[in-house]
């Protein structure tokens, strides 16, 4: 089968390309909607038979076309083609400076080594709602305690956390 689609691709390769063109207007781009075509189509006929193959490209290879096309205009109504290269240059980053990695860095530090001055259940309990998505009692079931339990141990890690990082944002 994929002779057969070489075969048929290769006779009407030069037509398919004119139809993309048509609608691109720009020969790199129906260049690489036709081999598109080709790439689609054979990956098609992995999956099931096509009865007719060369309407198939056609169809194909427009649909890519217009789909192109519908995108590019998409994409124009955001893009200013006469930017100038310096205003790009100086777009603001907003990636954290290396002072502020290293802060957020010591502040995860004393956070973590707060947490360690709880009870283990608690920060057990902790970890399973906020990082695992238990509910209350799934932890209480999991943990052999009651739900209140779990409420309070919960609570006393979320008020020491809280306590911890107001002092970091004091000092």
């Amino acid at each position: 089968m994929t002779a057969m689609l070489g075969a048929i691709f290769a006779r009407h390769r030069r037509s398919l390309w004119w139809l993309v063109m048509r609608i691109v207007r720009d020969p790199q781009t129906a260049d690489d909607l036709a081999q598109e075509t080709y790439v689609r189509t054979l990956h098609a006929l992995e999956a099931t038979p096509i009865q007719h193959l060369e309407s198939y490209l056609y169809q194909t290879a427009r649909n890519l076309a217009l789909d192109h096309t519908r995108k590019r205009r998409f994409r124009e109504g955001f893009e200013d083609r006469d930017i100038r290269w310096d205003d790009v240059e100086n777009v603001a980053v907003e990636a954290a400076s290396a002072e502020e990695e290293l802060m957020e860095r010591e502040r995860q530090r004393l956070l973590e080594a707060a947490l360690q001055e709880l009870p283990a259940r608690a920060r057990h309990a902790w970890t399973l709602s906020q990082a695992e998505g238990w509910t209350y009692q799934q932890i209480a079931d999991h943990l052999g305690v009651s739900r209140n339990t779990v409420y309070n141990d919960i609570k006393l890690v979320m008020g020491h956390c809280r306590d911890v990082i107001a002092r970091l944002e004091r000092g």
